[in-house]
Formats: C-alpha cells, structure tokens, sequence
C-alpha cells in the first residue's frame, strides 16, 4: 500500500496534476511524499476522505501553495495548525466527522474561503471574526451537540444545524409555573436543567416564549389577552409572529441563538453585518 501511495503521488507531481486522490488509503499520518523538495506546486485538489489522519502538518502551505480545494472529511482530526490561516487561494475546506473541538483563529484569514464544512464534531463555540470575509458564503456545523450559537458575523450566511437544540419528544412533565392575570402558564421540564453543565437546554427566554404561544394560541386564541405590562413590547411582538419554526422539532423560535437551516438574510437579522 505505501509503494502504490508513493507512486500515485510520484506520478501526480510529475505530471503535474490538479487533483489528487487519497480517500480510502488507512492513513495515520500525512503523507511525507506529499511534503518532499518543492511538494506539489501545482496541486489544486486534494481528497484525503475516510482515512484516520489526527493532524496537518504545519508547513501545508508552503508545500501546497495553489490548493484551491481541501477534503478532510471523516477523519480523526483534532486539532487545525494555525498554518491553515496561508492557504491563501483556499475556497473549499471540508473537516467533517472529525473530532475538531476547536476552531483555530487563523482560519479567519482565509480570504478566498468560501465553502466550510464543520458538521458532525465537537465543536463548543466558533472563532469571534469567523465570517467576516465577504466570500465566505456557505458554513455547516449540523450535530456540533455542544454548540450554543454563532459568531454574529455569520448571521448572513447560510448555516445548517441540527435544529433549535430541544429534544423532539417533550416530556409531559410541568414543574414550574407563573402567573399572569388569570392564566398560570406553566413550563418546561427542561428548564430545571438550566444551570447544569452537562445537560443541553434551550435558553430561559426561548422555553417562556414556547409556553406562552402555545397557551395562548390553544387555549385562548388571543393574545390581546396579555397585560401590556406582562411583556416587554419587543416579546409581545414576537408572540404575534415568530422568526421561524424549527425543522426538526416544527417549534415556534422567538430568539435568534442556535444556527439555522435557512438563510439569516431572509430574517430581521438580516440587517447585521452586512459587510
């Protein structure tokens, strides 16, 4: 397998070939071959899928230099050296199903970047100036289980995700409750979760806002029921006409916290950042 390894890229830089092919090679280290003498000059495409790498080797860039296209999907890559940041002819960077649970900075400055494909790893928060480049256009992080929102320079850009973050199945459970007028709403069981670091909730304001579209909606179908005085203006805004519904669970959402299926243009944040 290494003598053929050796070959494929042998001949792929001796004939100076755009795309190169690794998927499926068993791979538990980057190739050496690959990172000899002047490396591939004139390599635009590498895919190294469904191979078991950990790491990329720090001098990527000075060897690939011309790499348009990265595919990295399903393998075991923890950590992204900061040499990433000079790849930069960069458009396409695939690190899906891996075991990422850090983003790098440098991958900011990758001004040519404009697809990045994160879904399915470990990923808790996303680098702050992540999005600010005017190509980037397309990032996924879906199932980053542990991902509790966005960078607000993404709010532009077209994210899938794994939904709002609350279960499917609710439980039936109501332990807490409040009071307004001559409702008492009650909420979710998830809310006694709130607080607990290794369990998965949605937002306080997010949960109330469920529960009292619901209630209303079901049982008093009018919403002019409210006090003017039980809701700031802007919550009672947004029980008339959520932002959107979720496309696992099909619940209303009233806070704009968890990535999004749909484009942010199309919603009120679409004002933000624009450039």
């Amino acid at each position: 397998m290494a003598s053929e390894l050796c070959k494929t890229i042998s001949v792929a830089r001796l004939e100076k070939h755009k795309n190169l092919f690794l998927n499926y090679r068993n791979l538990h280290h980057f190739p050496l071959e690959l990172l000899k003498d002047e490396g591939l000059q004139y390599l635009e495409r590498l895919y190294m899928k469904r191979n078991s790498l950990t790491t990329l080797p720090e001098n990527l860039a000075q060897k690939l230099p011309n790499l348009v296209e990265l595919y990295l999907h399903s393998n075991n890559i923890v950590v992204v050296p900061e040499a990433i940041g000079s790849l930069v002819k960069l458009q396409c960077l695939d690190l899906s199903d891996n075991a990422l649970e850090i983003v790098c900075p440098e991958i900011g400055r990758l001004r040519a970047l404009r697809h990045l494909r994160l879904a399915n790893n470990q990923l808790q928060f996303l680098p702050p100036d992540l999005g600010r480049s005017r190509e980037l256009q397309y990032v996924y992080v879906d199932n980053n289980i542990h991902l509790k929102g966005l960078p607000s320079y993404l709010y532009n850009k077209v994210v899938g995700c794994s939904g709002c973050g609350a279960p499917i199945q609710v439980s039936e459970v109501k332990l807490l409750s409040f009071s307004s007028g001559q409702l008492t709403v009650f909420l979710p069981a998830e809310v006694k979760a709130i607080g607990t670091e290794n369990d998965r909730v949605l937002p306080l304001q997010e949960l109330a806002m469920r529960s009292l579209h619901h209630t209303y909606h079901t049982f008093l179908k009018d919403l002019n029921f409210l006090s003017p005085i039980s809701l700031p203006r802007s919550l009672l805004e947004l029980l008339h006409c959520p932002l959107g519904h979720c496309h696992r669970c099909s619940e209303p959402m009233f806070t704009i916290v968890y990535p999004k299926l749909f484009p942010l243009r199309e919603t009120p944040m679409a004002g933000l950042h624009q450039g």
